[in-house]
């Protein structure tokens, strides 16, 4: 016969003990988590509070400093085109006309051609070339915009003025409609100048992003579509853009960010005059232009308050485009959802 097993009174004592131990151990282990867990956000919050905090201060500081104008001259400042510092009459027309015009044309040039630089590494150009073709073009993102309006001014201008505006001039301008646009003085400086330069600024940004979103796109999409007989143009315009055309947004609204709030390359080859024109070889100005030129020289307190105002219409230009593209994204996720 067995002998029944004895229990040791040690043994019996000392398993509560361990236990509680144990216990306050994990307690503590727990408190000391939930502490770091509070911390963190604390700290990530105040982090992304402070963004809100120095918008907002923007915004503020912008807007007193532009109240005399604001009470001087009112919404009439926009339509305004009077921009005479000897005798303090401001208007803001000529500054928003030229940034939203150089913006478009940079937008108009730099989008097909950046599409075509995202389509040609991602889809057509082969390996040994893609990996240094695309890091020459994020190169030129990393380029000096004073640089771009050195070369603008003492390259670009001379030819263009000699070669690329007469053609125009006899071509599209002898158009009915569109003529008045590409009529005027061929100096090389002008509207059309400053927005091809913009264009050449932020085809970088936008084909960047438009080469890492089409990167995304799997394989098994595009690989199954050629399987099935499509052509490279019907797997682009069938499986890649509808995949990524969220992206390709961004990409756009980021370049149009940049060009819209471009100064010195600007302020090197758009001629910088206060004169309103249908010709886009006339020269002109913009905002930020006007704010590289003017603002150290401002004595007359309307006139800086008037310099003001147009940081703040720049702000609010630059604040509704990205609204824009923020509300078309959002919409068109919905739609993606919803199909």
């Amino acid at each position: 016969m067995s002998s029944p097993s004895v229990t040791h009174p040690k043994e019996s004592v000392q398993t509560p003990v361990n236990a509680s131990v144990s216990d306050e151990r994990m307690h503590q282990i727990m408190r000391r988590q939930r502490w770091q867990d509070f911390l963190f956000h604390k700290i990530t919050l105040s982090f992304a509070a402070l963004v809100l905090i120095v918008l907002l201060g923007i915004i503020i500081s912008l807007f007193l400093r532009a109240m005399p104008a604001l009470k001087e001259y009112g919404f009439a400042f926009i339509t305004t085109i009077e921009w005479d510092p000897v005798n303090d009459q401001f208007g803001g027309m000529i500054a928003i006309v030229g940034t939203l015009a150089t913006s478009l044309i940079a937008l108009l040039i730099a989008f097909p051609v950046s599409f075509g630089i995202a389509l040609f590494l991602t889809e057509i150009c082969p390996a040994w070339l893609k990996r240094p073709l695309g890091t020459a073009i994020e190169l030129l993102a990393g380029v000096p915009s004073i640089i771009y309006g050195m070369w603008g001014l003492f390259v670009f201008a001379p030819l263009f003025s000699e070669y690329v505006q007469p053609f125009l001039a006899k071509t599209l301008g002898k158009l009915p409609v569109i003529g008045a646009l590409f009529s005027g003085p061929m100096i090389g400086l002008g509207i059309l100048t400053a927005g091809i330069i913009l264009a050449v600024m932020i085809i970088p940004f936008i084909s960047s992003v438009m080469r890492d979103v089409f990167e995304v796109v799997p394989p098994v999409l595009k690989e199954s579509a050629y399987g099935l007989g499509c052509t490279k143009w019907e797997v682009v315009r069938k499986i890649v853009l509808p995949y990524t055309k969220i992206g390709v947004v961004g990409g756009v609204m980021l370049g149009l960010g940049r060009a819209l709030g471009e100064t010195m390359a600007v302020t090197f080859v758009i001629g910088n005059a206060h004169k309103l024109s249908w010709s886009l070889f006339a020269a002109g100005n913009s905002i930020a232009s006007t704010l590289a030129n003017e603002f150290a020289e401002a004595e007359s307190p309307l006139h800086v308050a008037s310099l003001f105002e147009l940081g703040l219409i720049l702000f609010v230009i630059t604040f509704i485009v990205l609204s824009a593209a923020k509300l078309l994204l959002l919409g068109l996720s919905k739609s993606e959802g919803a199909k």
